[in-house]
């Protein structure tokens, strides 16, 4: 009997014990979810619409490590595009297409032929962009030059890149920090605050031209590695950063900085057509910058943002920077009828019909 008493004891007590877990649970995501309203305003019963102004590009640097330390820079001349962006059904999407470039522009700079494609998604914890970009034609600059105003720059139509990668990154104080109220404006920060990140990413760069990269009058300075015609190498990185918004009324200044080593894997080619391979560490760096006005219906801004790579053979250290910068006003409007659908309502709804 003492047995089935105790039993029936350690029943009831157990599920006391649960139903005060379940209680502490429930208290603690609602003092979160008040935590998050208190220093961020969602929009979840809003759609949104912008016009946008976009260039994204895509350069490289060739560095002398030795000797004379000069320093090359390969840049695109990149066209600007304008188009339409949309947040709806809980996603957001921008359609943008290419301003043409003009004549004393291409006499002066050449002409780049780029592919450019992008995804990047943004959510309280999470974000990752997904890019590839291909660019053909690069014009030529040195610190050391100063290149008449009338004359054209080093041209190098014959230079081909392509770039792709995936990088990610998770925020740590998400119950106080909104990085989409700065790159998106699915969200607004109320009070100034910040967070740690920490980022992962991966990257192919590519590099092929007819000749040698660097024009014969620059090998002989730039010394061991400084013949290369193709250079192709993969990066692997996981590094921390920190992301701090500044607020002033609706105004808004964010920067994000990112900052860590990263593990190469490096081929390249030289013109006697010699092979070779190496493997290093070196760094990659990631910063974001975003300045504007957030509003509960009227938003705009400027971001800026750059993620470079660089690797070092012989005597060389090669970085690609891929940047873009982007100019963007839009209105939020009240969702009404079939727009208050979200597209995670899709696998929810697929979930139950096969359930």
């Amino acid at each position: 009997m003492k047995r089935i008493i105790f039993f029936f004891g350690f029943c009831i007590f157990s599920n006391v014990a649960l139903a005060q877990d379940d209680v502490e649970v429930t208290s603690i995501k609602k003092d979160s979810a008040s935590i998050r309203d208190k220093y961020i305003q969602r929009y979840p019963d809003h759609f949104f619409i912008w016009p946008v102004l976009k260039q994204r590009s895509l350069s490289f640097d060739v560095e002398n490590l030795k000797g004379s330390k000069d320093k090359l820079t390969f840049k695109p001349n990149s066209a600007y595009t304008l188009g339409l962006g949309v947040y709806l059904f809980d996603v957001g999407v921008e359609f943008t297409f290419a301003i043409p470039v003009d004549s004393k522009s291409k006499l002066k700079y050449g002409t780049t032929h780029a592919k450019d494609f992008q995804i990047n998604a943004l959510s309280k914890k999470f974000g990752f962009d997904l890019y590839n970009q291909k660019y053909d034609g690069f014009y030529l600059t040195n610190s050391k030059v100063n290149i008449p105003k009338n004359d054209p720059y080093p041209q190098r139509s014959d230079i081909n890149t392509r770039n792709f990668g995936l990088s990610g990154f998770y925020i740590l104080r998400d119950k106080k920090f909104s990085i989409k109220s700065a790159y998106n404006f699915a969200e607004r920060q109320l009070h100034r605050r910040g967070s740690i990140l920490i980022v992962g990413a991966l990257n192919s760069f590519k590099l092929t031209a007819d000749s040698s990269v660097l024009p014969y009058s620059y090998r002989k300075s730039f010394g061991v590695g400084s013949s290369f015609q193709t250079l192709k190498y993969t990066t692997f990185s996981i590094a921390p950063g920190y992301s701090y918004s500044f607020i002033y009324k609706h105004f808004f200044l964010n920067g994000t900085v990112v900052l860590g080593p990263a593990h190469n894997w490096i081929y390249y080619k030289q013109i006697d057509g010699k092979d070779k391979h190496d493997i290093t560490i070196n760094t990659y760096t990631s910063v974001r910058i975003a300045l504007g006005y957030n509003s509960d219906h009227f938003f705009g801004g400027i971001t800026f943002v750059t993620q470079s790579r660089n690797v070092r053979f012989e005597d060389i250290r090669f970085t690609n920077s891929s940047s873009t910068f982007r100019l963007l006003v839009g209105y939020r409007f009240h969702e009404f009828g079939f727009l208050k659908r979200s597209v995670w309502d899709i696998p929810r709804a697929f979930m139950k019909l096969t359930n």
